[in-house]
Order: C-alpha cells, then sequence, then structure tokens
C-alpha cells in the first residue's frame, strides 16, 4: 500500500457493522426485474496475501449462498500484478466461479480500482447490473475519477457495496464515498468473524437477485440478519 496519512478508525465492531450494512441495504430500491446481475470483484493484490486463503473460503461461501437464491447470474473480477484485471463471464451456476477464485494466486501491484469501476459501467449498458460487491484492504488511485464514476454508477442504479480488510482510515473514509456516492454500503471485513462476513455476502447476494423484499422474507440466513436491525 502506498504511504498515506492515517485517519482514526471508527470504533465500532463488527456486529455494528452488520448492522450499519443490513440498515442501508433495506432503504435501497429494487435491483431490477428478471435475473438479477452482481459482480463481484477482488483486489488479489500482495498485500492481502497473509490472510487470503482464509478470505477465499469466506467469499467462496458467496457463491454458495448466490446458487441458493436461483435467481442470480454472478461475473467474478479481480486485478493484481503489472496491470493485470480480469472478468469471468457471466454464469448462474456459481460453482465454476467458486472454483476460479480458490485458485487465484497474490501478485505484487497497485489498486485498479477504476478499471473495475469502468468495467460495471460498460457491462450494465450492455444489461442491467444491480450490485457490484468489492472487497479489498487498499485504495491507491486519486478519489475524484473513482467518485466520479462511483456516482454515475449509482445513477444507472449500481450499488456499490464496499468490503473493507483491515483499518486503514484512508481506505476506509475512500470505500465509504464510493459507496455512498452510489446508493450502496459500506462494512468492515474481519476475516476472522467468518459467521458476521458470511451473513453479509448473503446479504449482498439476496439484495442483488430481489431488492429488499428478499432480505425481509424469513429465510434462517435472513431472520439472522434482521433480528440486527433496530
Amino acid at each position: 500500500m502506498a504511504d498515506s496519512k492515517r485517519i482514526p478508525a471508527k470504533s465500532s465492531g463488527a456486529s455494528g457493522d452488520v448492522a450499519a450494512f443490513l440498515a442501508q441495504a433495506k432503504t435501497l430500491a429494487p435491483a431490477g426485474e428478471g435475473r438479477g446481475r452482481l459482480i463481484f470483484a477482488l483486489d488479489a493484490t500482495m498485500s492481502r496475501q497473509p490472510t487470503w486463503d482464509r478470505a477465499l473460503d469466506l467469499q467462496a461461501q458467496m457463491f454458495e449462498e448466490a446458487a441458493k437464491v436461483g435467481t442470480l447470474d454472478v461475473q467474478l473480477v479481480y486485478f493484481r500484478g503489472f496491470g493485470e484485471c480480469r472478468a469471468s463471464r457471466w454464469v448462474g451456476d456459481t460453482r465454476g466461479l467458486r472454483d476460479l477464485m480458490t485458485g487465484i494466486q497474490c501478485r505484487g501491484g497497485n489498486t485498479q480500482i477504476g478499471k473495475v469501476l469502468n468495467h460495471a459501467r460498460k457491462e450494465t449498458a450492455k444489461r442491467k447490473v444491480g450490485v457490484l460487491v468489492f472487497v479489498g484492504d487498499a485504495l491507491e488511485e486519486a478519489l475524484d475519477p473513482l467518485a466520479a464514476t462511483a456516482g454515475e454508477l449509482g445513477m444507472l442504479g449500481v450499488r456499490l457495496f464496499f468490503f473493507q480488510e483491515g483499518r486503514d482510515g484512508m481506505v476506509e473514509r475512500g470505500f465509504r464515498e464510493l459507496a455512498r456516492l452510489s446508493g450502496g454500503a459500506y462494512a468492515h471485513f474481519d476475516p476472522n468473524a467468518p459467521r458476521e462476513f458470511a451473513a453479509l455476502l448473503r446479504a449482498a447476494a439476496a439484495y442483488a437477485a430481489g431488492g429488499r423484499k428478499v432480505l425481509e422474507q424469513s429465510g434462517a440466513a435472513e431472520r439472522l440478519l434482521l433480528t440486527q436491525l433496530k
């Protein structure tokens, strides 16, 4: 990560982040008619190596949950190394994406969040994308251009859900702003709190598939999440 002046991180615990994320998600408009579409984007640069295996296991659960929803198409996007940014095809059976993701290895390089956002803009111009979920720990690009694209995506109805690994205050401020501009949500990602992160991923998949109405249904995962709302 590039050197930056740190801003003290907010002191709310993981459960507080879950409640805040879900409260935001419930206020959003439905993702759209027909099958939902979700882009799942990963920072696979070297700074994430220490927790990569644990994170992959948790993130793989999102694809399993997406498959259970049954009305969701998912695309995997990741960046790493020197300008490497790749996107899979759109799939409804997410088992193949899960296997692809677990085969990714971290490589040194800077963040390429701008490429991810631009990709989402191009994809939603072809057919509506409801949600872009991004998991990462760094923000090494100028914020203003990213903010402009995030705002444009929000106007197009693409909600950005940013999950931050680590507690870098500058990164948190940037991620929160990008999520806010799109009408999306932010939450801290703690690899040592697997149940809560899995719940967040299930919520994102459920929202992309059917909007807030799906979150309010009485499935076991949804009941667990709704009990945390005020």
